[in-house]
């Protein structure tokens, strides 16, 4: 089989893929389990290779997977400045990874989870 099932069914699984890809292009940094690290690159890069692309049709298609979330920073002036996780995508990620041909993540193994013992890992952009 080409992708893990997570336990979970594919509606559930999409959303979560979704979420977290989202929250990874927000913060550039996030710890979750290896399995949903290694699923979760392989959807983060096709939307950092969308990005690249910079199109009007490669934005629509990242738009359908990228969840509508605002982002509050601050100027250097302390004026509040609101974008969207789609935008900061296409302005700020993507441009970064212009003479790169792949590999925008790097996982780093943390150790076993408290709780269940699960492997959990931090996936953050490169």
């Amino acid at each position: 089989m080409a992708y893990r099932k997570l336990g979970r069914t594919s509606s559930q699984r999409k959303a979560m893929l979704r979420d977290l890809a989202t929250d990874l292009i927000i913060h550039e940094r996030i710890q979750t389990t290896e399995a949903r690290a290694k699923e979760l690159r392989s959807v983060v890069e096709k939307m950092i290779t969308l990005g690249k692309r910079g199109d009007l049709h490669a934005r629509r298609q990242a738009a359908e997977f990228i969840r509508r979330e605002v982002i509050v920073t601050e100027d250097e002036e302390g004026k509040e400045q609101t974008t969207f996780a789609l935008q900061k995508l296409f302005d700020t990620v993507a441009p970064r990874y212009a003479d790169r041909q792949g590999g925008y993540t790097r996982i780093m193994k943390m150790g076993p989870r408290r709780g269940d013992g699960a492997p959990v890992v931090v996936i953050e952009l490169v």
